[in-house]
C-alpha cells in the first residue's frame, strides 16, 4: 500500500513538473539596441550600464511579463544597421522619421508614443532675439539630424557644426563658437544645471525651427512584443508618468 502511495505521488510529482517546465521555458530573451550617447535624464550609458528614465519603463515592463532583457548599446548609424539586419529584436529609441534610408523596404512597426520631446535651439539669452535668417553655425550631437532646419542646412545657408558630446556642444554655444545648440530641451537643461553648473547660460528660443514629437520603441522582428507593450504602458499608464516625472524626462516639452 505504502509503496502504491509513493508511486502516485512520484507520478504527480512528474506531471508537476512537466506542466511548470514550459511556463519556464516561455520567458523570451529580447535584445534592445540602444543609442551609446550620453542624453540623460533619458537615457545613458555609464560604466558599461544603460540607465535612465527610458531604462525603467522598459525594465518594469519586462518585470511585468517575464521578460529578460538585454541592452545593446551601439552608435546611431549601426542601430540602425541592427534594425534592418535583424541583429537586434528592437531598437529605442526611435521615430517613424528617422533613418528613412536604413529603414527603406523594412516593415518597421513603432509602439505607442512613450515619451515626448522638443528638439529646439538652444542660445544665449543676449541672442533670443535673433532671427532665422541670421544664423550661419548650428551646433548638433554627432549623427543627430536637425530636421527642422534641413532645408537650410542642405541649401549652404547654415553650416553644421557636430560634436561628440552634449556638454562640450553647449560650451561652445555659451562661448559663441557656434550660434545655436540643435539639442533635445530636457537633456539640455539637465546637463546645463546638473553637469556644467550654468543654470540660464542657455536658453530655448521657441521662435526658431523645431521639432515637437515623441521616442517611440520600434521592431521589425517582433510586432507581437510592440503591441504587448502597448497594452502594458495603456494599463500601466501612471506608472509610465510616474517614472518620466521623476527623471524629468519631459521637462520643457509639456
Amino acid at each position: 500500500m505504502k509503496r502504491r502511495l509513493l508511486l502516485a505521488l512520484a507520478m504527480m510529482a512528474g506531471l508537476v513538473c512537466q506542466v511548470q517546465a514550459p511556463a519556464q521555458a516561455a520567458q523570451r530573451e529580447l535584445v534592445l539596441g540602444v543609442e551609446d550617447l550620453e542624453y540623460y535624464p533619458l537615457y545613458a550609458v555609464r560604466d558599461g550600464e544603460y540607465v535612465g528614465a527610458m531604462r525603467e519603463i522598459v525594465d518594469a515592463f519586462a518585470r511585468a511579463k517575464g521578460y529578460k532583457v538585454t541592452y545593446r548599446p551601439l552608435p546611431i548609424k549601426r542601430l540602425f544597421a541592427e534594425l534592418a539586419s535583424g541583429g537586434i529584436d528592437l531598437k529605442m529609441p526611435d521615430n517613424p522619421n528617422w533613418g528613412s534610408e536604413a529603414k527603406a523596404g523594412l516593415k518597421v512597426v513603432y509602439s505607442k508614443p512613450m515619451v515626448s520631446y522638443i528638439d529646439g535651439v538652444l542660445v544665449r539669452p543676449g541672442s533670443v532675439a535673433k532671427p532665422v535668417e541670421q544664423f550661419a553655425t548650428l551646433g548638433t550631437v554627432s549623427g543627430f539630424t536637425p530636421y527642422a532646419w534641413q532645408d537650410r542646412v542642405k541649401s549652404g545657408k547654415v553650416a553644421l557644426k557636430e560634436n561628440p558630446r552634449m556638454e562640450l556642444l553647449l560650451r561652445q554655444t555659451v562661448v559663441g563658437h557656434v550660434e545655436g545648440a540643435y539639442v533635445n530641451v530636457a537633456v539640455a537643461h539637465h546637463v546645463l544645471n546638473s553637469i556644467l553648473n550654468m543654470p540660464g547660460a542657455l536658453v530655448f528660443n521657441p521662435m526658431l525651427p523645431h521639432s515637437r514629437d515623441f521616442y517611440y520603441m520600434s521592431s521589425v522582428k517582433h510586432p507581437d512584443v510592440i503591441a504587448e507593450f502597448d497594452g502594458w504602458m495603456k494599463d500601466n499608464a501612471q506608472l509610465v508618468k510616474d517614472i518620466k516625472d521623476r527623471f524629468g524626462a519631459e521637462k520643457g516639452a509639456n
